[in-house]
């Protein structure tokens, strides 16, 4: 398994995401943030239905856990969206992948 991940959340708006990516990229917690504008959520919260359009980011990263984290204190939400998925070096580019951990300070 290789120390490269996905980590995919969720932000309410254009600038909270693009602030939240470059502070990310300054603190070298991740090598590259993918932003995705004009998403609607779907959930229910606190009881209530809720649909909310919202910003989706992808972060690549060789710094799992502590990347989640640094995310979570940057988010503006009470309980943010924060997933991560393993990247399996089989069937990636093995090239990627070592950029991703070079750009990654660990």
């Amino acid at each position: 398994m290789s120390d490269v991940s996905l980590i995919y959340t969720t932000w309410p708006d254009e600038k909270s995401a693009r602030q939240a990516a470059a502070k990310l990229l300054e603190a070298r917690m991740i090598a590259c943030a993918n932003l995705l504008p004009g998403g609607t959520s779907f959930f229910q919260w606190q009881g209530r239905v809720q649909a909310e359009t919202e910003w989706v980011m992808i972060l690549k990263t060789a710094r799992g856990a502590a990347c989640a984290e640094a995310v979570k204190a940057l988010h503006p939400y009470e309980e943010p969206a924060i997933l991560e998925w393993l990247v399996e070096p089989d069937g990636s580019s093995a090239g990627f992948l070592d950029w991703v951990r070079a750009e990654t300070l660990r």
